[in-house]
């Protein structure tokens, strides 16, 4: 099946945070050096910029949060769709999202999740040179993998795109992926942040330190 030359970008970003007590999409990111004042930029800013340069454009699914959200992703020129229940959890936000895609005349989606800092520039690119070369081969998808990990972003075609809408709200998208396995090709990265997930404030401490020794 042919392939469209580019993509479209979808942010999970419709989780109600209750671990982290705040919503993860406004946490600030990248941390300020020391002296400096706070980062204007967030999770939510900084994924939408790492992707603007691989996608036509870029879609934020929102939930309860979507006021908050709403100045952030118009001001980082994205757009936005809203979960009307994001309690049914992830996989309806992911479905809410890639029926917009196809709604959108696209055929292909890079999807990643806003609860963590973005990943390199030259990830992105690998994926989407692994996922021209995996259509080829018939494939529907390319996942990244570190450590022994799956991650995100991960890049689905129509067909996969096809099976996450036709399953029941009630999946996940590892039981999609995981029955269509054949199907997807799976790209090991040197990128820790595709499999880094940040769910608590001591997750989010840690990594700030992590970042602080690195810079």
């Amino acid at each position: 099946m042919s392939r469209a030359p580019s993509f479209a970008a979808v942010i999970l970003a419709a989780g109600e945070s209750t671990r982290m007590r705040t919503d993860k999409s406004l946490l600030p990111w990248p941390p300020s050096p020391a002296g400096q004042s706070e980062s204007k930029d967030t999770f939510l800013s900084a994924a939408i910029h790492s992707l603007t340069s691989a996608a036509d454009f870029v879609l934020v699914v929102a939930g309860k949060n979507e006021a908050a959200l709403a100045p952030v992703i118009y001001a980082n020129g994205a757009s936005m769709a809203v979960n009307p229940d994001p309690g049914r959890g992830q996989f309806s936000s992911l479905q809410v999202g890639l029926r917009e895609v196809l709604n959108r005349g696209r055929d292909a989606a890079i999807v990643t999740l806003v609860d963590r800092p973005p990943v390199r520039t030259t990830t992105i690119e690998n994926l989407c040179g692994a996922f021209m070369a995996a259509a080829e081969n018939k494939q529907w998808a390319v996942i990244p993998e570190y450590g022994g990990k799956h991650g995100h972003p991960f890049l689905a075609g129509r067909e996969l795109i096809e099976a996450f809408l036709q399953a029941p709200a009630t999946s996940s998208a590892r039981e999609v992926e995981h029955r269509n396995q054949p199907r997807i090709a799976y790209l090991p990265v040197d990128d820790p942040f595709i499999a880094l997930n940040v769910d608590t404030p001591e997750d989010y401490a840690a990594l700030l330190a992590h970042w602080q020794r690195q810079s």
